[in-house]
């Protein structure tokens, strides 16, 4: 049974990987067996934690520097890794960006950000590793979706249309890729203790009402997403596709 979840031989690629969710996500594929390729925008080249972190599972890595507002610079990545590495057969598209605003006053130079890095060139990174996993017929793509792909959220409107667009992108993919032997699916993290909800944490009143309505009583971890990426990024999930799967301590279902 093990042997579902055994990634020996794979190679994953894990974009937002310096820390936060995604070096959990890195290093869990690790554990699993999987070698990394770990992208961030200022992800150090030699050394870093997610290096160290997979290297200690015995696991290779290869580290790469990309901005994902540079839609020109993803699609250069896109051709060094196959290059660099061969055939990706795991991609996880974890790279993303928030920007606080009341709607009314939401620059919309920051809404052009958020959806470049968090929405369009997650598309034209899937788009450009996954014609090799359609040629090959093989591959598991998941996307770090969020509870604001089902719901609005509050002075985050870029944010919110990013991840919504985000669980239809992955249906869309599915509906396409699925009987060609791609599998596409989602995480939606709840409320995790990352850089990207200190202000929700540092706010007495915000995080108190957070974690009245949250069943399992905290804020997640990073770690806490470790199994579901494993799972996803698995032969265990190959009747599963098009999905998008909340890790949120019971949020949702308050």
């Amino acid at each position: 049974m093990n042997d579902l979840f055994d990634l020996t031989g794979r190679t994953a690629v894990v974009t937002g990987a310096k820390r936060g969710i995604g070096l959990a996500m890195a290093e869990a594929l690790a554990a699993a067996g999987a070698d990394i390729v770990g992208v961030s925008a200022t992800l150090s080249t030699a050394e870093s934690e997610v290096r160290s972190r997979v290297e200690a599972h015995g696991r290779r890595f290869h580290g790469y520097a990309v901005d994902f507002a540079d839609r020109d610079a993803v699609l250069a990545f896109a051709e060094t890794v196959v290059t660099d590495h061969g055939p990706i057969d795991i991609l996880v598209n974890n790279a993303g960006t928030i920007r606080r605003a009341p709607a009314a006053e939401h620059a919309l130079a920051d809404w052009d950000h958020v959806l470049e890095v968090n929405l369009s060139s997650q598309f034209a990174l899937t788009q450009a590793l996954g014609r090799d996993m359609l040629e090959r017929g093989y591959g598991k793509v998941i996307f770090t979706a969020s509870l604001l792909s089902f719901q609005g959220g509050i002075t985050v409107p870029g944010y919110a249309a990013s991840k919504s667009g985000i669980a239809g992108l992955t249906k869309a993919l599915a509906n396409e890729w699925t009987a060609r032997g791609v599998t596409v699916n989602a995480i939606a993290p709840g409320y995790i203790a990352t850089d990207n909800t200190q202000a929700l944490q540092d706010d007495p009143d915000r995080s108190r009402s957070i974690l009245e309505r949250i069943p399992a009583g905290r804020w997640g971890r990073a770690d806490d997403l470790g199994g579901a990426t494993v799972f996803l990024a698995s032969r265990a999930s190959d009747y599963v596709s098009g999905v998008t799967l909340p890790v949120d301590g019971g949020w949702l279902g308050r």
